[in-house]
């Protein structure tokens, strides 16, 4: 299963095992169960230190644990980890295998002192770029934690108890039989959801923080880039993000980053934070700002958790996120059907009939891409004609299982109570309302500016993005922005960075500019006096 090229550099990394690792497999007469058998078995020839058994005494089937004698470990993968759960596989080899986790001490230490018993089981689709964050996070868990076990769950290998459970989002995780959450969550987020009183902490470290002199709001590239411009000049430089890459993040193809011909956005992201790393920058990850305000010399940042942060200059990186139909049923079928994914959650939805909202790049993209996978789609346009590249309808006007509905107002998303079962839309040129039955529903419609909390405090545009001028500055002294979350008229991650760069610029001309030595201005009130 694995080429040369593969075999290659996962035999170098199997060097780093310091134990024995064994590997368990649960097996059927299925294709399935012959694959990955035949993936362990290469695997285990690439290093004597891996081994392959066969007990078939897991009730999921294929399936494989992963353990080391004489340690006590459960973490299990069900169905192949191939596609982005490759890399799940090779981390939990190397660590199972005793090969030390790239995580704070101070983290580990956290994990390694968690009480209780806590059984994790993850749904994840091999074309999911947000699910390796979560089954990597729960795995090294398990191995840090006996108290901890996980199950990784190749939702398209195990259909039936997809739908039995109603997983229509990935990933979806489940903690002790009960849905613990659903779409990315990094590994402290985890461990702050089961660890009582680690928030407070979290809190009570950051409220002791002295002021930075550039306080960056957001990880994505605009962020990034402010972070890493500015902590280059020397001053003291912090981040807060909620996510460190943003929408980068579900962003899965890249090819207009200019000197990088292609990349996928969790590599990106990996890279911005990486680079923002190899500087001195207080990187406060899981934080969401609620609050701005200047108060005399400083512009103080209010965090969800209650916890403020103290700056002399601030720039604001906050990015957007997915824009909402706002129709009856949405909220309510959100991950029951609704969904904003294509990329994560398309393999769950095969065989079925779909819509895809919105006739722009990224809808008729996720059209092209749900109709190799799902028995119809059916895409809705609230205009008279599509807005995507040429190519790009062109492509997707020579799918047979594509439906294309122009000048249609998409008016309810109905659904059973627990799962969705169709859309209704409003023809607008007849005003006759019509009902399309489907089990899914993937909304393209763009992007809204994350800046709700600064209503009131820094000049918004009408739609809600901030006014910057030229420097990257806002109508508030010392405020600056960058990115998807400003009024430049195009979201682009290149973009993006520059306006970052810009904005760090512009916080390090005004800090120069107004922040005056203390024997300087002594000097001049003794001229004045």
């Amino acid at each position: 299963m694995l080429d040369s090229t593969l075999k290659t550099q996962l035999s170098a990394y199997l060097e780093r095992l310091v134990r024995p690792v064994v590997l368990t497999a649960s097996t059927n007469d299925t294709a399935r169960s012959a694959e990955m058998v035949e993936l362990l078995t290469e695997i285990a020839e690439l290093n004597d230190k891996v081994s392959v058994a066969v007990d078939g005494t897991d009730i999921r089937k294929p399936s494989f644990s992963l353990t080391s004698p004489g340690v006590d470990i459960s973490l299990t993968f069900a169905g192949l980890p191939m596609g982005h759960e490759f890399t799940s596989l090779v981390l939990a080899l190397l660590q199972v295998g005793g090969y030390p986790p790239k995580v704070e001490q101070e983290l580990i230490d956290q994990i390694k002192e968690i009480d209780g018993q806590f059984t994790f089981e993850t749904y994840f689709s091999q074309s999911c770029q947000n699910c390796p964050d979560v089954v990597q996070a729960l795995n090294l868990m398990a191995v840090l934690n006996p108290n901890v076990k996980h199950v990784a769950i190749d939702g398209s290998d195990f259909q039936d108890e997809v739908n039995a459970r109603e997983v229509m989002s990935v990933p979806t995780v489940y903690l002790n039989g009960e849905v613990f959450g659903q779409g990315r969550m990094e590994l402290g987020e985890i461990v702050a959801k089961i660890d009582t009183g680690s928030a407070d902490k979290a809190a009570a470290r950051i409220n002791a923080k002295d002021a930075f002199d550039v306080l960056v709001v957001g990880g994505g590239p605009a962020g990034a880039a402010a972070a890493v411009y500015a902590a280059r000049k020397g001053i003291r430089t912090g981040v807060a993000a909620q996510r460190f890459g943003g929408q980068v993040l579900d962003t899965m193809s890249i090819e207009n980053l200019i000197s990088v011909p292609h990349t996928e956005g969790p590599k990106l992201a990996m890279a911005l934070e990486q680079h923002v790393k190899e500087y001195d920058v207080d990187i406060m990850n899981l934080q969401t700002a609620t609050g701005l305000a200047r108060k005399g010399d400083l512009v103080e940042v209010t965090l969800e958790s209650g916890a403020v942060l103290k700056s002399k200059s601030v720039i604001l990186s906050t990015g957007a996120r997915w824009r909402q139909m706002n129709v009856p049923g949405e909220n309510e079928y959100k991950n029951k059907g609704v969904a904003y994914c294509p990329h994560c959650d398309g393999p769950l939805f095969k065989g079925k009939r779909t819509a895809v909202i919105g006739g722009g790049n990224s809808g008729v993209e996720a059209a092209i891409d749900l109709a190799g996978i799902v028995a119809h789609v059916t895409l809705i346009e609230f205009d008279t004609k599509l807005r995507a590249d040429q190519v790009l309808q062109d492509k997707l006007r020579s799918l047979p299982n594509v439906t294309i509905i122009m000048n249609a107002l998409t008016t309810e998303v109905t659904g059973d109570g627990t799962k969705v079962n169709g859309l209704a839309y409003r023809d607008r040129t007849t005003g006759e309302d019509h009902h399309v039955a489907l089990e899914g529903i993937f909304v393209q419609i763009g992007l809204l500016p994350n800046t709700d909390f600064l209503k009131g405090t820094v000049d918004l545009s009408p739609r809600g993005e901030i006014i910057i001028d030229a420097h990257g500055a806002t109508s508030m002294d010392g405020v600056f922005a960058a990115g998807d979350c400003t009024t430049t008229p195009y979201k682009q991650i290149v973009i993006a960075m520059g306006l970052g760069a810009t904005a760090a610029l512009g916080a390090f001309d005004h800090l120069i500019r107004t922040s005056v030595p203390a024997e300087t201005a002594a000097k001049k009130e003794e001229v004045a006096a």
